[in-house]
């Protein structure tokens, strides 16, 4: 397996669109309903990537783990400032707002060549599902941990998302 970490074009959208999507499948089958991913979800998906490659910014940092001409892995990070929060003072100014592998790349080395890439070792806060052990514990190896922030997302109500901090 040859992999390489490379920035994605606007060419890549639909495929980390779809990656995206099979990779929330794959982590979260079990606390959301097929109904969940429908159609509209999928094409939520291709539009946001769509406009996020299609509108570059140079604050923000994207990265696609290509396998042979496969997108089997993403990461996306950037300022902290555009999430939806509450804080009057985030703790960090940079976010991690996606880190996604297909099930089949696990434990093979994608995800932390997509970290690197994306956080090239910098402070950062993150959300994880606390309904996602190994994305906890890979979060955990590379420094992050848990500040006793949680939220849900009415769009999936039955996850919660807890927030990280390195």
């Amino acid at each position: 397996m040859s992999i390489a970490v490379r920035e994605p074009v606007p060419a890549d959208a639909d495929a980390i669109a779809d990656v995206h999507v099979a990779t929330w499948r794959e982590a979260y089958a079990h606390p959301l309903p097929e109904a969940y991913f429908s159609a509209d979800y999928v094409a939520r998906r291709h539009r946001m990537w769509a406009h996020v490659l299609g509108e570059a910014r140079a604050d923000m940092t994207a990265r696609v783990a290509d396998d042979a001409g496969e997108i089997v892995g993403l990461a996306w990070a950037g300022p902290v400032d555009v999430l939806p929060s509450a804080d009057a003072a985030p703790p960090r100014v940079r976010a991690l707002y996606a880190l996604y592998v297909l099930a089949d790349r696990y434990g093979t080395g994608v995800g932390q060549a997509l970290l690197d890439a994306a956080l090239d070792g910098e402070p950062a806060m993150l959300w994880v599902a606390k309904e996602n052990p190994r994305a906890t514990a890979f979060s955990r190896r590379n420094g992050f941990r848990f500040d006793g922030v949680e939220q849900t997302d009415p769009q999936a109500p039955s996850i919660t998302g807890a927030r990280m901090v390195r």
